[in-house]
């Protein structure tokens, strides 16, 4: 729609609403069973999809799918906490809150350092988000705007920018394209199971350039996109667009999941290069909504994401309180090449190093050796980072038991015949709240040199494993007794070698 003259500016909350979102902000009890320590949750009340993920003046911003009011999916608003450093988080007040029957659904924020927009000055430029705005038989594209970092927002009086008349049409990504110095967006139509591309110079005035799908995994409804370009083999001058789509149900693990396509974007819309069946970013059951930040510090070329630790099979069942969600480690983004082609891997990000603490380190050791150090330097708890390689030798699967109790254990390792690297957490812990929630959730990956790599994460509530890497990555929750906390390496079928292991403990990033 074409933007009107005049802007009326609306104010995002009332007094009462602010006092009692910062009142909860400000007691940050993180000391409840299963409360993850180095990954981000709110101090209270319920959470899902990461939105608005921005860069700007030396901070890293999270908004998210955020209800004020309760425990429950609901009055869905944008939480918001900032950190310096991608690790360390805090929590602010809620940015934009559902009100007038609309609720504030997911979406992106970008810095209009141009002020293309007019939304700021040339002096004070705006951060602008672009979100979808959902009532009970329409969904709309709609803006919001600050002009003091991120700290209070308005939003933009000629709301809505972007109408289809539509029931569902939500999750706006928006990212500046420099060869056309334009805005693009990246839109979902959820039940088409498509993705819409749109184009602008303002943010504001937008028009249609392409779309595409259905492809990959369509059996559940399409969500939260994201398209971004990536070197490949780290090499600038070779490049490939990335595009992400978020489905529920039909993920590889079962319920919601993040699938990829790999190809190429030409201003206007996305072609995919060859792939009969769908690629999937993660293969546990708890990672969606995966989105990047829209920018990075001056110098950093990394893409960086992070994605709603759980899943819509169970997310409003989980065994914890006063909070509900969790978001996963940020990861740093790259392409390889592949048996199966141009693949997605994932790191976790360097800065996570700052939380390492006691190190125990050994080489070229058997499995019994290894459990024997362990035990001998009571290297166990509930707050590890795991780095091992294996020689497959004659086992037949092999790996690392973490979160160790009477009849509890999370199960990470490979398997020879399946080829397959795992996640067990049928003996995790509590695990009757859902029936699907007992499972071994299995990522198909070669052992080059019948050599095998785990880089494990874990907290009180999950485990985080990158293979080979990066390779193939799985995130699962746990749901322990705090007295689980044992650790130790195993061995089935015949031996297995390790050439390495190293085990920290880690510092939680709260202040207790």
């Amino acid at each position: 729609m074409r933007r009107p003259r005049g802007r009326l500016i609306l104010p995002i909350a009332s007094l009462c609403g602010f006092l009692l979102v910062s009142s909860a902000w400000q007691t940050q009890d993180y000391s409840q069973p299963h409360r993850p320590q180095f990954h981000f949750s709110p101090p209270v009340n319920w959470i899902n999809d990461p939105n608005g993920m921005v860069y700007y003046q030396g901070e890293f911003h999270l908004f998210y799918q955020y209800n004020p009011f309760g425990n429950g999916w609901g009055h869905m608003s944008w939480g918001h906490a900032i950190s310096r450093d991608l690790v360390h988080w805090e929590n602010l007040p809620v940015a934009l809150r559902d009100e007038d029957g609309i609720m504030i659904f997911s979406g992106s924020a970008v810095a209009d350092t141009d002020n293309s927009s007019e939304l700021g000055t040339k002096s004070a430029p705006p951060l602008v988000a672009v979100y979808t705005g959902h009532t009970a038989d329409r969904q709309t594209q709609n803006l919001a705007f600050s002009t003091d970092r991120g700290r209070t927002w308005r939003k933009y009086s000629g709301n809505p920018v972007l109408d289809r008349q539509q029931k569902d049409f939500r999750d706006p990504k928006v990212f500046w394209h420099e060869p056309t110095r334009r805005w693009i967006m990246v839109v979902a139509l959820p039940v088409a199971r498509k993705v819409a591309f749109y184009s602008s110079s303002n943010l504001i005035d937008w028009a249609q350039t392409g779309d595409y799908g259905p492809a990959g995994a369509t059996e559940g409804i399409w969500e939260c996109p994201d398209l971004f370009e990536l070197p490949v083999e780290g090499t600038a001058a070779d490049k490939k667009w990335v595009l992400i789509v978020n489905v529920n149900p039909g993920a590889v693990a079962g319920g919601s999941g993040t699938q990829y396509f790999v190809g190429a974007f030409d201003d206007k819309t996305f072609r995919a290069d060859s792939s009969p069946s769908p690629r999937w970013a993660d293969y546990g059951s708890d990672f969606y909504a995966g989105v990047s930040w829209s920018s990075m510090p001056s110098g950093d070329p990394r893409r960086v994401w992070l994605a709603w630790m759980s899943n819509w099979r169970y997310a409003d069942k989980v065994p914890t309180s006063p909070w509900k969600g969790a978001m996963t480690l940020p990861r740093a983004l790259a392409l390889r090449n592949t048996e199966a082609g141009l693949s997605l891997f994932q790191t976790p990000i360097a800065e996570l190093r700052i939380l390492r603490g006691e190190l125990l380190q050994a080489g070229d050791i058997t499995i019994t050796a290894a459990n024997r150090l362990l035990e001998q330097a009571r290297m166990n708890g509930d707050l590890l980072e795991i780095e091992a390689e294996f020689d497959i030798d004659s086992a037949q699967d092999f790996g690392i038991n973490v979160r160790v109790g009477e009849n509890q254990k999370t199960r990470v390792g490979y398997n020879v015949a399946r080829k397959a690297v795992y996640v067990d957490r049928r003996s995790s812990g509590r695990l009757a709240f859902d029936r699907s929630f007992p499972a071994v959730h299995s990522a198909p990956m070669a052992a080059p040199k019948s050599r095998v790599k785990l880089h494990i994460f874990v907290d009180r509530s999950s485990v985080e494993l990158f293979a080979n890497h990066g390779e193939r990555v799985i995130t699962d929750l746990i749901f322990p007794d705090r007295t689980s906390a044992g650790l130790n390496l195993y061995e089935e079928g015949g031996r297995a070698h390790v050439r390495y292991l190293r085990v920290w403990k880690l510092n939680p990033i709260w202040k207790q």
